[in-house]
């Protein structure tokens, strides 16, 4: 971050190849838009480039942006008048001819089973096991103590449970 801040072209490219993926995926859960992800994700780069100095190392550089974009995200998500439909809004993909073959695949199964969570549970699933952060990120990037994150991802993995239950896969399988 420093380099970046002394204006290192370079330092950013590399923090952007490395993160941008990650920070896309994240923002995608929370707006299901991809071009309104995409735009967002690039305005998080941008505030990077502009405010390196806005991150103080009491976190990770990704835990950082990830706080950065969920923000923007949020702030997207308020301000956008008419949600648009996602097919991951269809839980039994009632449009998809292929949907009994592509039910028999049990990740095709867990990513259903996971957007018809709430959206806070989505939020901690994926930063928890998609986004690889710790209970202490995850705390930071959504703002909560971290026995409340805790608490959360208990939750959410009881919810899913459940779901994939209903389903008919045991969790454990997968």
């Amino acid at each position: 971050m420093s380099r970046i801040a002394a204006g290192d072209e370079a330092a950013m490219h590399a923090l952007f190849s490395r993160h941008n993926i990650a920070v896309y995926r994240f923002v995608l859960q929370q707006l299901r838009d991809k071009a309104l992800a995409e735009e967002v994700t690039s305005e998080v780069f941008l505030d990077v480039w502009r405010h390196p100095r806005g991150f103080e190392g009491r976190s990770t550089v990704l835990t950082w942006i990830l706080a950065n974009a969920r923000r923007r995200a949020l702030a997207a998500r308020s301000s956008r008048r008419s949600p648009r439909f996602d097919r991951a809004d269809d839980p039994d993909g009632a449009d998809d001819p292929d949907a009994p073959l592509q039910a028999a695949d049990h990740s095709t199964i867990l990513r259903n089973c996971i957007t018809r969570l709430s959206a806070e549970h989505r939020e901690v699933i994926d930063l928890v096991y998609y986004q690889e952060q710790s209970m202490d990120s995850v705390a930071t990037i959504l703002g909560i103590s971290p026995s409340t994150a805790k608490t959360r991802m208990f939750s959410a993995r009881q919810r899913l449970a459940d779901k994939l239950k209903k389903s008919g896969v045991d969790w454990l399988a997968i």
